[in-house]
Parts: structure tokens; sequence; C-alpha cells
């Protein structure tokens, strides 16, 4: 089996691709020429030098594809203007899949995201929920790409998969380092109440579940939220992290409005600079809006199940993070 990765640098690319070698397929990965592309180099990955925004820099080597992962996306830079979000997360959407269509590939794994259900509430959804899109760019961008992928495959005859993954976390993921930080050293504050729900799926069950849905039969033509086996509230997951790090559960919270409208005006000043502001909406986001799935769906017609649960991987994450010296 030969793969093709969009965003092969990334945290899901990265690991999808160990994944995919360790079960011996072929495997290219499209990387900026920026991009520190050493990890693929290691794993015996082709890098592919291009750019998702333009397609002539990979139609040539998507071609024999059996089944194309497009992960690339812009992704929690909110000093970038909305155009940027939606050149590589729509436009470029476009250019892969028609690439693999004309490529002959026989699958097409399309990796949106939770965001486009918006605020779950306190019930778990699954795949028949609404799809809404949040205020900011990312989400609205994601949501967009996703319909457009879609309506191509459709259009262009090519079966199709879209995986709507939750929170990935895991060894080599960076973004809750702030968060581990701030609770080893007792500077953690929680905003809000700390009841709205949060849902985590280690990296490892995340790249099993990519992996089924590019390849299951039942998959093609479907849609599949992808997440951990467990929905928890933030006061819940800042505990289990304590608990990792070796520290007291925080105590101290303030209310989220004073913060959110700090983060719109910091977004305001800092935008027409490009200059990525200090505090965002979206990283507020984090202490209000539910995250809770129901993964029923990918258990009956992939057969996954997330392996790693939280307390587990809360636990590796926090061990990573100090054999690397970041904590």
């Amino acid at each position: 089996m030969r793969a093709f990765v969009t965003g092969a640098t990334g945290f899901a690319g990265g690991h999808l691709c160990r994944h995919l070698v360790e079960r011996g397929w072929t495997v290219a990965g499209l990387a900026r020429a920026t991009s520190d592309a050493s990890s693929l180099e290691r794993l015996g990955v082709e890098r592919i030098v291009g750019d998702v925004r333009d397609k002539a820099s990979f139609a040539g080597a998507i071609r024999g594809a059996d089944v194309v992962f497009h992960l690339a996306a812009i992704f929690r830079e909110a000093s970038r203007p909305e155009e940027d979000y939606r050149a590589v997360n729509v436009d470029g959407t476009r250019n892969v899949v028609e690439a693999a269509a004309e490529g002959k590939a026989r699958r097409f794994v399309h990796c949106s995201t939770v965001g486009v259900y918006g605020d779950t509430g306190s019930s778990p959804v699954d795949e028949t929920a609404p799809l809404k899109s949040m205020d900011d760019s990312y989400n609205r961008t994601k949501l967009a790409g996703e319909t457009l992928a879609r309506d191509l495959f459709a259009k262009l005859g090519l079966p199709g998969t879209i995986v709507r993954p939750s929170a990935g976390y895991g060894p080599g993921e960076l973004r809750y380092l702030k968060l581990y930080k701030g609770i080893a050293k007792g500077r953690f504050l929680m905003i809000g109440s700390g009841e709205t729900l949060q849902n985590l799926a280690y990296v490892d069950d995340l790249c099993e579940g990519l992996v089924a849905a590019g390849t299951r039969p039942e998959g093609a033509g479907e849609a599949f939220i992808l997440a951990g086996a467990e929905n928890v509230t933030l006061d819940q997951l800042v505990g289990k992290i304590a608990a990792a790090v070796g520290a007291a559960p925080p105590r101290m919270r303030i209310p989220a409005w004073p913060v959110m409208t700090a983060g719109a005006i910091c977004e305001a000043l800092c935008r027409p600079l490009g200059i990525e502001p200090p505090l965002h909406r979206r990283r507020v986001q984090f202490f209000t809006v539910n995250r809770a799935f129901d993964i029923g769906k990918a258990r009956r017609l992939l057969g996954w199940e997330p392996k790693v649960l939280l307390d587990d991987g809360v636990r590796r994450t926090a061990e990573w993070y100090r054999a690397s010296g970041l904590l």
C-alpha cells in the first residue's frame, strides 16, 4: 500500500506517517521547504517539497497513491487574516482532492475537526448532530473545506471519508505544555466554572482511526467522529494533569467574560500588525465551550476503539515533557 500524507511534519501527520511505516506502507509526505522534515527522513518517508496552495508542486507525486490522507491546515495562528486560512483550509483542500482524483487514488481521507459542531452542550453529540460554524477563522474554514471535499468526492467519483478528530494530545504535542507547566508550578488559574466538558484523543488512537477510515470498505462515503472514550469536565481534566505532574489540584478561578473581552481586544490590536496576540478568544474557548462526543459510529463501522485512557495518556504526555526538558 502507498500513502500520500499532507501535513506530514505536523503533530498528527508525523505520528500517522510512523503508524503507516510500521505497517509496511510506502509513504510520501508533503512538506513545505521551510518545514523540518528530519523526522520523516528517520522514518524513511519520501519528502515531497510543496504546498497545498500550489497543486503543481505535488500533483505528480500523488499519482499512484492508494490512500491520500489530507491533514494539512492552518491552525491556532490568530495573527493570520481569514484569507490565509481560506487559501489553505479550503482552496488547498480543492487542490489535494482534485490531484488525488486525477492520480486515481482508491480512497481519500479528509481530516476535518469536531469544531464543526460548535458548543455541544452537556450531552455528547454524534455524527447526526447539525454542523455549525464557530466565530473563528479556523473552524469556519474547516467547515467550508469539509463541505467542499464532500461535494468534490461526488463530482469526481472519488471514494472519500471525512474524519472529525477531537483535540489530539500525546508525546510531541506542545499545545498543552503551558497548561501542564502552569499546573506543575501552581500558577494555573481556572477561567469560568470548570464544568465545561472536554474530550481529548490520544494521538496513537487517532492514527489508528485514520488508518481504519482509509482502509475499511465501510468507511467510504461516511463521516466519523474520532475522539477519546471519556468526556470529562475541565476540573476533572486539570485534576488528572495535577496528579500526573505531582501537584495539588488548583483552586483559584475567575469569571470568563472579562478574559474573553480582553482576548477580543488583543486580536483587534495585534492582527492588523501581523502580531500573534498574547491572548485570543479561541484560547479562552478552551475553558468555555463544551466538547462532548459519542464515538459509537466509528466503533461500529470501522471496528475502531480508543486504547489509551485519559489517565494513562496524560501521564505519558507528562513523562515526555519531562524527558524533553520542557517540564
